[in-house]
């Protein structure tokens, strides 16, 4: 970069200042630490760790006015410099933002919140030469002592600050909670005796120990509330304002999505993924290998998948029963369906394209998802000619799925906790085979197991009308055919009557 090596050219005809002598002092005493690590008590680990901490704070102090120096000499109002003598442009760089990333590495966010938080928290002059205090001068005091983190200091002055310029709360009201926050969060400096080293017995006993980053947080959205005069209402609308939700750019196969949702919207999605990704009932294979017949029992292997991958999946599932509701908006007066595009020569094993988004796919995957009902599959020959279209036949009508509901309960592969309600129906022989779109032939399946099932190990068969289901070698090192657990709670009726009458009753 090239202001790194004006950087060079500049400490090499001129003497280092005495700061930055001592920061590389300090690094030079830190340096080879880790290695040694081990070797202490844990008393002493305990009382290392909060020397850390403390010196941490100071460092952070540090960086945070450092950020802020840079900031004001590379703006050419605050520092009387002219454009071409701003640090930023001097070193290359269009801002000061830019200059911070490459000369510290770290992120823009990071850059620029340092540079906020120095902004508030830095004492100034005015035009008349008097002293201008800073916004938060409490927050101010105790970063510069190394006695606040700089997480705190950025949430206690963004969060005040924002009901300052909403104007919900007078400049005396913000003094006043800041000056009864911040001693709450101040912790020790690097000279004070800390809490795990012994103390004087003569010394009386302290007040109460710091509050922690989340007790902070507590206390600061209670004063917010409080300041805002309308409390919950205020940021009610203001969350109102600013929610949104944003699909960005395909990478590595996958869409980015990110934004802000209401508190209401949030918890209902929570609940959905709760509701989705409850704790599972857990199955495994019976004791006796010798009964091929018997259902599973009560202990099995574990979800494979990351709390992020359930929660995808389960939004996953919520979009695609939102889409085949009969309630849906509809597009160009039909329901909203998702277009799946093949080339003819591409379907044993090429690729698909989804309609709205430019981003191919397995042409395996267009199969699976044609089996729900908000998908249409399209199949074009070489000279783009329509050759084959998706029909509804394919596709379980309601009354079906309604009879497989009350046969399968949820998604049939054992320690899938998925309800009804979010699982696909499966063709067990597929439909493209020759396979009936009859209940016979259907079964619940979660989005995950449904288009993981060629590959994930686990096996379906439809015995008489019902699921049997094999486990992966793994598992189950004879890979017999169970029935599925859901039909053990209409074993006393076939005891009573025909096999056959049972499953019609249950399919009723």
């Amino acid at each position: 970069m090239l202001f790194l090596g004006m950087a060079t050219t500049s400490r090499s005809t001129a003497p280092a200042h005495d700061a930055v002598e001592r920061v590389a002092a300090a690094g030079e005493l830190l340096d080879g630490l880790i290695g040694e690590l081990t070797s202490l008590s844990d008393v002493e680990m305990l009382s290392f760790t909060q020397r850390l901490a403390s010196f941490g704070r100071l460092v952070d102090s540090l960086q945070v006015r450092a950020a802020g120096e840079v900031a004001v000499r590379s703006d050419a109002e605050a520092s009387g410099r002219t454009s071409d003598d701003q640090l930023g442009t001097v070193l290359g760089c269009r801002n000061a933002t830019e200059l911070l990333e490459n000369a510290t590495g770290v992120p823009a966010r990071v850059a620029q919140a340092r540079m906020r938080l120095d902004r508030r928290t830095r004492a100034g002059t005015g035009l008349s030469g008097q002293d201008i205090p800073a916004s938060f001068p409490h927050v101010a005091d105790a970063l510069r002592r190394g006695a606040l983190t700089e997480e705190t200091a950025q949430y206690v002055t963004d969060r005040l600050a924002r009901v300052a310029e909403r104007g919900l709360a007078s400049p005396t009201e913000i003094a006043a909670a800041e000056e009864e926050l911040v001693p709450a969060a101040v912790r020790g400096t690097i000279h004070d005796r800390l809490p795990s080293e012994a103390p004087n017995e003569n010394e009386p006993a302290e007040g109460a120990p710091p509050a922690t980053f989340r007790e902070v947080k507590i206390m600061v959205d209670t004063w917010v509330a409080f300041l805002s005069r309308d409390g919950v209402e205020s940021d009610a609308e203001c969350a109102e304002r600013l929610r949104g939700v944003n699909l960005g750019r395909e990478r590595d196969g996958l869409v980015h999505i990110w934004g802000d949702l209401v508190p209401e919207t949030a918890a209902a999605l929570s609940r959905l993924f709760d509701a989705h990704n409850g704790s599972p009932v857990r199955f495994a294979p019976t004791a006796s290998d010798e009964d091929a017949d018997a259902p599973w029992g009560d202990d099995a292997p574990t979800d494979p998948r990351t709390a992020q991958q359930k929660r995808h999946d389960a939004f996953t599932s919520v979009v695609h029963t939102a889409a085949a509701s009969a309630e849906a908006p509809t597009l160009g007066s039909a329901a909203p369906t998702l277009l799946v595009t093949v080339d003819a020569h591409d379907i044993d094993g090429g690729i698909a394209r989804i309609d709205g988004i430019d981003i191919p796919v397995p042409a395996g995957i267009a199969h699976r998802i044609a089996c729900t009902g908000a998908v249409q599959k399209m199949v074009f020959d070489d000279r783009g000619r329509l050759v084959r279209l998706g029909t509804k036949e394919r596709l379980f009508n309601a009354h079906q799925r309604r009879a497989i509901t009350a046969r399968d309960g949820g998604c049939i592969i054992p320690g899938c906790s998925v309800p009804a309600a979010w699982c696909e129906i499966h063709h067990v022989e597929e439909h493209s085979h020759g396979g009936a779109t009859h209940t016979d032939n259907g079964v619940l399946l979660c989005w995950w197991h449904h288009h993981n099932l060629d590959r994930s190990g686990w096996r379906i068969e439809m015995r008489r009308g019902v699921p049997h289901v094999a486990a992966p070698r793994w598992l189950d090192r004879h890979r017999r055919f169970r029935p599925t657990r859901s039909l053990s709670r209409y074993r006393p009726q076939t005891r009573r009557g025909s096999p056959q009458l049972a499953r019609e009753a249950v399919l009723t």
